[in-house]
């Protein structure tokens, strides 16, 4: 079947379509998307404003008549933090739903861990042993590591680097500002370390979204036109020596790095820091990177409740 996914991320708003059936990988057919940048259009009290509520709703319209036009039976369409984070939330998924006709599925932080974990099981296979997999998203990082196709522990912390970059005033930021987020985000961090240390080391630790895709691409991976089955990693060792570096660049100089796009430069130190800190306090010297995430995570779920093929 050919399948539509909508996916509403703290920065980006991603139509995937995808044709799919059960025992093969979902091949891409068309892809849409916009950086709608929702966390960035609160208002004080926490809520998505009129100009991001308006931006999505129009989005969401285009995006289902492009999947009509594309031929795709079904649209999945699902939202994370920015929207679950919302203290409007509500609200806003009641508009999508009677100007768009799209019931956007909000995820729990935890489902974004599991549904991640199982594109990265199922793009490396059972040979991988126990896997760890860290996604940063604009709005939070997730955690899940296990054996099986279902983790032993997925969770969510909030230390997305799009939300963590609205700590940073300057542009570059003042040292001060970069070692106050550096220590609340290690802080954070290890306050839950022991979920992950309790079930033991992982065989494969895998990083995936946009920010460990720039990051590893800095700091001398294969560049995205070498297609997804080239083997990227992220070395801890590459990484802290690039954190300095990072801290000095105003956003525009960032985004003259390879890899870096504009809209997303300004988040990449933060992100940078969140990595850092979870590959150093979970003592893990290399990172691979997996071209496979959430959206794909979810492709995978509904394509396994379709009926098998008929012999």
């Amino acid at each position: 079947m050919r399948l539509g996914v909508l996916d509403v991320g703290s920065n980006t708003v991603h139509l995937l379509i995808v044709d799919a059936h059960p025992g093969a990988p979902p091949t891409p057919a068309v892809s849409h998307k916009t950086e709608l940048r929702l966390s960035e259009l609160l208002d004080d009290d926490g809520s998505i404003g009129a100009q991001g509520r308006a931006q999505l709703v129009s989005f969401v319209t285009e995006s289902v008549a492009m999947a009509e036009d594309a031929g795709a039976e079904q649209v999945v369409a699902f939202a994370t933090s920015a929207v679950r984070d919302a203290t409007n939330s509500e609200a806003v998924l009641a508009e999508v739903r009677e100007r768009c006709g799209v019931e956007l599925a909000v995820l729990s932080g935890d489902d974004e861990a599991r549904l991640t974990f199982l594109a990265v099981r199922r793009w490396y296979g059972w040979s991988a042993g126990h896997l760890l997999v860290l996604d940063i998203g604009g709005g939070s990082l997730e955690v899940a590591a296990g054996r099986d196709e279902e983790p032993l522990v997925a969770y969510s912390l909030p230390l997305g680097a799009g939300r963590l970059t609205r700590d940073l005033s300057g542009d570059p930021p003042g040292r001060d500002e970069v070692k106050a987020l550096r220590k609340a985000v290690r802080a954070r961090f290890a306050r839950d370390l022991g979920l992950i240390t309790r079930v033991g080391l992982p065989d494969r630790a895998v990083g995936t979204s946009k920010t460990f895709r720039s990051l590893a691409r800095i700091t001398g991976s294969a560049p995205s036109e070498q297609g997804p089955y080239v083997r990227r990693v992220l070395r801890h060792d590459d990484l802290a020596a690039w954190l300095p570096k990072l801290a000095a660049m105003s956003s525009a100089q960032r985004a003259e790095l390879p890899g870096v796009s504009a809209s997303r430069a300004g988040q990449l130190l933060a992100g940078a820091l969140v990595a850092d800190a979870a590959m150093d306090l979970l003592g893990l010297s290399e990172l691979d990177i997996c071209p496979w995430a959430l959206r794909e995570g979810v492709i995978l779920r509904r394509i396994d409740s379709l009926p098998s093929p008929a012999p």
